[in-house]
């Protein structure tokens, strides 16, 4: 286990490290709790295939707004819209049987 940290002290050193930045930029417990209630209190409602999301609170954000500048409606990256899965299209059934022809007879 020669230059390998074990689980827990990883853990350890990434608190440690997390508290630092926290002071540093001074987030306080109750303003991190704060944060995470307000996103799960407003879940992304958009989002692409890049993962950008926005809630729908505040200005549309760039990647939203350049896809309806291009004609795309807003609505085709709604997340949930389309929750059910479309049906499979109805094959046409053909009375023409096709064979393999033997060439090399």
């Amino acid at each position: 286990m020669k230059g390998k940290i074990a689980d827990g002290e990883a853990r350890e050193r990434l608190i440690i490290w997390i508290r630092r930045r926290m002071d540093e930029f001074g987030i306080t417990p109750d303003a991190l709790a704060a944060s995470i209630q307000h996103d799960l209190d407003n879940q992304p409602k958009y989002r692409d295939a890049k993962g950008n999301d926005w809630n729908g609170l505040g200005d549309m954000p760039d990647w939203l707004r350049a896809a309806r500048n291009a004609g795309v409606d807003p609505d085709f990256f709604r997340i949930g819209q389309n929750s059910e899965p479309e049906p499979e299209p109805k094959l046409k059934r053909s009375s023409t049987q096709y064979v393999q022809a033997d060439l090399f007879d």
